[in-house]
């Protein structure tokens, strides 16, 4: 985001949460917060659609502010959890193109103007969304194959130096041979477990695995993945993957989900025209590309300014 000049920067910078075609009636939801240092949720008009808002201190939230807060994670969670909260006011009424966390503008035109010159795209991707949820799974190996990856070959019974060499190559040997083939039935019943739950879905996406630091667990994450859900194939995608957590074919990995979400992954506004493109920042390396509470350990972001 570019910085105003020194002396003329304006108290608040304007935070957008998410477009949509019709306006929710924030005014009557003590529930429709934002940023807790902000003021209320409000509504811009651009043509057709809407964009919901929020004004916020650019003491705070401008550039060199607001990568300082999102390098504390405390305060990373807390600001996808109030941009979650915004998008979810938005949606009260029907499908939203939720935006990238920390979308700021200098005020409400240049908000406006930015979704105006979008409009088209903003179009189709709410014809897209409607009536579709997204749904989030996670795939990891299991502990239990970890762990027989993890166990040597016996060793050698020679007594030499020589034998005793031999027999430790052998064992490196061995259970090297044991970590890939662990780790291949892993990858082919991951991508088992995808090629099942994409029949029942519109789209699907892969996003990169989540470390063990951000998981929690020695077992490595093979697949994070979204997918695009309609309405009427729910209960399908739904007894699909129960079916799948539950029957126990797949012994080399375990597999977690949560949904129904606001389709996060699949609302993709950054296809205009390049005279239109903002100023951005770079991907911050802790923090997150989509804000659902369920992605924000691993989301990079994007802010996005207009002078």
């Amino acid at each position: 985001m570019n910085a105003p000049p020194a002396g003329s920067a304006a108290p608040f910078l304007v935070c957008a949460f998410a477009v949509t075609r019709n306006p929710p009636d924030l005014a009557t939801s003590a529930a429709a917060t934002g940023h807790e240092e902000g003021g209320p949720l409000r509504v811009l008009r651009a043509g057709d659609l809407c964009l919901v808002v929020q004004d916020v201190p650019a003491a705070l939230f401008d550039e060199e502010a607001l990568a300082e807060r999102l390098n504390r994670p405390d305060d990373l969670e807390r600001c996808a959890r109030a941009h979650h909260r915004g998008v979810e006011a938005a949606a009260r009424r029907g499908p939203v193109v939720p935006l990238p966390m920390a979308t700021l503008y200098r005020g409400d035109r240049s908000a406006e103007q930015a979704v105006a010159a979008r409009e088209a795209v903003l179009d189709a991707l709410l014809d897209r969304l409607r009536g579709r949820t997204e749904w989030a799974v996670k795939v990891h190996a299991t502990d239990g194959a970890v762990n027989a990856a993890a166990t040597g070959a016996p060793a050698d019974s020679g007594t030499g130096a020589g034998a005793r060499g031999r027999a430790y190559l052998s064992r490196v040997s061995a259970r090297r041979r044991d970590r890939q083939d662990a780790h291949g039935r892993a990858l082919a019943e991951a991508d088992a477990v995808d090629a099942e739950l994409r029949r029942y879905v519109v789209d699907a996406t892969r996003h990169r695995p989540q470390s063990e630091r951000l998981t929690g667990r020695r077992a490595p994450q093979l697949i994070n993945a979204a997918y695009l859900v309609e309405d009427a194939e729910s209960a399908a995608f739904k007894h699909a993957l129960a079916r799948l957590i539950a029957d126990g074919r797949h012994t080399a990995v375990e597999v977690s989900a949560s949904g129904p979400w606001i389709p996060y992954s699949f609302a993709r506004w950054d296809e205009a025209p390049d005279a239109t493109e903002p100023s951005r920042t770079e991907p911050h390396p802790t923090a997150p590309e989509r804000t659902p509470p369920h992605r924000t350990e691993q989301h990079p972001l994007k802010q996005e300014a207009r002078s």
